[in-house]
């Protein structure tokens, strides 16, 4: 399904600590330009573990937006929280994503019946996890 060079891509901001869409758009369009074969918005480059859950949202919206079908997107969508990580899946599969990432609880480390658990609830938005 997915082949070739992806990008785990930085979000930009601004002195003011605001996302820099613009720079965003420039830079998404870049690594396209350069022939990086997908985007990954909100891995652990892009500083999601920073942002709140609206600048989470924005940063994968804009990315899907950028990108406009012309690369695959696997959304940053992981978190410690089962409920979180579901609803971030939710998210990425209505804006067009087309597959999230996605993080084994790492803090609070399940058993493995709860990791089961975890990626089962995940699998059940019917999206493509990495």
């Amino acid at each position: 399904m997915f082949q070739g060079s992806f990008v785990a891509i930085v979000t930009p901001f601004k002195s003011d600590l605001s996302i820099d869409e613009e720079k965003y758009r420039e830079l998404i369009d870049w690594h396209i330009e350069s022939g990086t074969n997908g985007i990954v918005p909100c891995g652990t480059t892009g500083e999601a573990a920073t942002m709140s859950h609206e600048e989470h949202q924005n940063v994968l919206r804009i990315a899907v937006e950028q990108v406009n079908k012309r690369v695959p997107v696997i959304a940053g969508a992981g978190s410690n929280c089962t409920r979180e990580a579901v609803s971030l899946t939710e998210y990425a599969k209505s804006i067009g994503a087309d597959a999230v990432l996605s993080v084994t609880p790492y803090y609070n480390k399940p058993m493995p019946e709860g990791m089961f658990q975890h990626y089962k609830a995940i699998d059940e938005v019917g999206v493509p996890i990495v």
